[in-house]
């Protein structure tokens, strides 16, 4: 791997101790202004608007095929979306798009990889493109093997042999290996075993113990409350109401009726 003074700090590292704060980063991680995006004459985003704060777990929510992923999919760049603007700290996804990408890591709902490279491989060739140095690689290699329950036979063995749940362990592995300041979820815990999900759990928790900000959709309703500090519930493209689990504590187990409620009782 080449060696790129990009990454200077591991997540082995930043695991001694959870009060290091991440500097440069504004108040405001993502920004979302007044986005519009359609498919044909499909209106799915009609004017959102969010901002997701330093240092929080975000959950953003909605029933299906109601413009989660849709949003997700324009925040890291790979959809266009017609109207509106995008800002993650502080830069916008379409005019500074390579900057953006360098600080997110994110994963999809469903897993993507190159299935004829090994784990091994797969996660050396992310590292890369990242630019890290083989010394910050190889912790945060060897941290996040041993988190998500992988040994040295699994990393080696050809990633279109894993099972579903494995090939998503690789995926939130790979968006984690480059140490990211934002981490964008997409549907992360489908198909991972109880063990497994606990795990996450806990490391979206201390990811935004560091000050990192943690954005995440998810059917999950449990997950949701367990996790976030705030969350969006989206309808009819734009946002029907934010929860603010901090200042309304008791809404945490009140999350399922109060989504059925904006959706009428029909999910």
């Amino acid at each position: 791997m080449e060696e790129k003074e990009m990454v200077n700090k591991t997540i082995e590292e930043e695991q001694i101790d959870l009060n290091i704060e991440v500097p440069d980063i504004p108040d405001y991680v993502i920004e979302i202004k007044d986005l519009y995006k359609g498919y044909g004459k499909k209106e799915v985003l009609k004017g959102l608007d969010l901002k997701v704060k330093k240092g929080e777990v975000f959950g953003y929510i909605g029933k299906n095929g109601i413009g989660k992923s849709t949003t997700i999919d324009c925040i890291v760049g790979l959809k266009d979306y017609d109207s509106g603007e995008i800002l993650v700290l502080g830069k916008d996804v379409k005019t500074q798009s390579l900057d953006v990408k360098q600080q997110i890591g994110y994963v999809p709902s469903e897993p993507v990889t190159y299935e004829s490279m090994t784990g091994n491989e797969y996660l050396q060739f992310i590292g890369s493109s990242y630019g890290m140095i083989q010394a910050s690689f190889n912790k945060n290699y060897n941290f996040l093997v041993k988190k998500f329950g992988m040994n040295v036979i699994d990393m080696n063995r050809k990633i279109k042999e894993y099972s579903h749940g494995m090939k998503q362990k690789i995926c939130l592995m790979a968006s984690l290996i480059h140490n990211p300041k934002v981490w964008i979820l997409d549907e992360p815990t489908v198909g991972l075993d109880i063990i497994v999900y606990e795990v996450l759990l806990k490391m979206i928790k201390d990811f935004a113990a560091f000050g990192k900000t943690v954005f995440v959709t998810s059917h999950n309703i449990e997950l949701v409350s367990k996790v976030c500090d705030r969350v969006a519930i989206i309808n009819d493209g734009k946002i029907a109401e934010i929860i603010d689990f901090k200042k309304e504590p008791l809404k945490r187990k009140d999350l399922n009726k109060i989504f059925m409620k904006i959706y009428g009782g029909n999910d």
